[in-house]
């Protein structure tokens, strides 16, 4: 392994411990590493997809072993999350369209670690209509695919601002959320023969130890204010790279 590729190794491991943290599997952060590396654009969605089932896999054990889930609250998002998540797959953007987009969602990505860092909403929680939820887990799903991520970045977000649920169980929601989409999406993106860098093997192990480290942690409540902070200006720093080029 050359220091490339133990470089971005050692990023996936942390970015992993971060994300699984709260829930969420790391695409954004696992894209915005190689992204930051010089990686093909084309072999950033297969892998960051590959890698995020490793992670969410873990994760969702953990939050439903703690009771943190709700599948009343999942299933009309991933009825709808599921197919779209392969159709966003199965397609390929132009580099010029797709590097905007990715961009764009790294930058949204860092504001939200960002203006969320330091919130603990404490506000009641209020009963989602079904076909909210239906609605949103088809955008979501299409865009997660799209892009190459699991979808959780979006989706908590939404859940955490319309108050559709408490803190712990959006996490245990959005793990397994995003394992499902991760999942579909990459069988999309198989149709179109993907390309997955060579340091794949190692960035996997990496990942599952990271993984399990995060969700370890966060299934107890370990507070991210700092390293959130700190992995916003890492993706807001690749995102800046794919408007510059």
């Amino acid at each position: 392994m050359d220091l490339l590729s133990l470089l971005i190794a050692c990023g996936i491991f942390f970015a992993a411990v971060l994300y699984s943290s709260v829930g969420h599997a790391g695409a954004s952060g696992y894209i915005a590493i190689m992204a930051l590396a010089g990686l093909a654009p084309e072999s950033l969605k297969p892998a960051a997809l590959a890698l995020n089932i490793l992670v969410a896999t873990i994760a969702s054990t953990k939050y439903i072993r703690t009771n943190a889930f709700s599948w009343s609250l999942l299933w009309p998002l991933i009825i709808t999350s599921i197919p779209c998540a392969y159709l966003g797959g199965a397609l390929t953007l132009p580099g010029d369209y797709y590097k905007p987009i990715l961009g764009a969602l790294l930058i949204y990505a860092a504001f939200h670690s960002f203006l969320t860092a330091k919130k603990s909403p404490t506000q009641t929680i209020q009963a989602p209509k079904k076909w909210l939820l239906i609605c949103a887990g088809l955008m979501i799903g299409f865009l997660s695919g799209l892009v190459g991520v699991g979808g959780g970045i979006f989706l908590s977000p939404l859940l955490l601002f319309l108050r559709w649920g408490e803190t712990r169980i959006i996490s245990g929601v959005a793990a397994v959320f995003i394992l499902v989409n991760s999942v579909a999406g990459l069988l999309g993106v198989m149709l179109m023969h993907p390309v997955l860098p060579e340091g794949i093997g190692y960035w996997a192990v990496a990942a599952i130890l990271g993984g399990w480290l995060g969700a370890e942690f966060g299934s107890k409540r370990f507070s991210a204010t700092v390293i959130r902070q700190v992995m916003a200006l890492v993706l807001l720093v690749a995102g800046g790279k794919m408007f510059l080029g």
